[in-house]
């Protein structure tokens, strides 16, 4: 299923959601710009290597960070920033600017943490910002259960647009993390997706959302 929006509107402009988008996309560009080596250093000097972070916690704690807005490709930055300009601005206005922030930090460090505590011998180093923007989706089904969120679905042959309750599609995207996740320990060929850092990130939206936001917001389905 791929998402195209959400039923909800928000009711301010989301600032933080898109500075966060923007920022992806700025470094993405930098990216871009670096030779092949170059971009080799960069992605193992600022990419989150489990491996590291678990033996020289002191000296790599801020990998979590940066790996947070390193993409791989034009397919890893676009799919991210489009969830995120999804979900983000609808969480960004039940939270509030500061708290968003804030939150969407954490939600990609209790990402990185776990999947550091999981592979915690590998070497490859994981960048992205999935795990943050699955916190926001942690948030968003605890907020608006009963959003609905317009997808493509493919049905035999056939791709059609269909409107989801949004804890329904959330829900699947989340179990088919946590099985491809275990999958991967049981053996399972390496995909290069952080299967780890979703559940982590997931999980953490989930449970602290409520902690973040201090006030009720009601929204208007379009």
């Amino acid at each position: 299923m791929i998402p195209l929006y959400d039923t909800l509107r928000s009711r301010r402009f989301p600032l933080v959601n898109w500075f966060l988008i923007g920022l992806n996309f700025l470094v993405f560009f930098y990216e871009l710009s670096l030779s092949p080596s170059g971009l080799d250093r960069l992605t193992r000097t600022w990419g989150l290597v489990p491996v590291n972070l678990m033996t020289h916690p002191g000296t790599y704690w801020i990998t979590i960070f940066t790996s947070m807005f390193l993409h791989g490709g034009w397919f890893h930055i676009l799919s991210n920033m489009w969830v995120l300009f999804i979900f983000g601005d609808n969480i960004e206005d039940r939270l509030g600017r500061g708290r968003y922030l804030f939150f969407y930090l954490l939600s990609g460090t209790a990402a990185g943490l776990l999947e550091s505590y999981v592979l915690g011998t590998s070497t490859i180093p994981s960048i992205g910002a999935s795990g943050a923007i699955a916190g926001v989706l942690g948030a968003y089904l605890i907020s608006f259960p009963r959003a609905r969120i317009a997808s493509i679905v493919p049905i035999i042959f056939i791709f059609t647009i269909i409107e989801i309750p949004a804890w329904l599609f959330l829900l699947f995207w989340f179990v088919l993390q946590l099985f491809s996740g275990w999958l991967s320990l049981d053996g399972a060929s390496a995909s290069g997706i952080a299967w780890w850092a979703h559940v982590g990130g997931f999980l953490f939206g989930m449970l602290a959302v409520n902690l973040f936001a201090r006030r009720q917001t009601y929204y208007y389905q379009q």
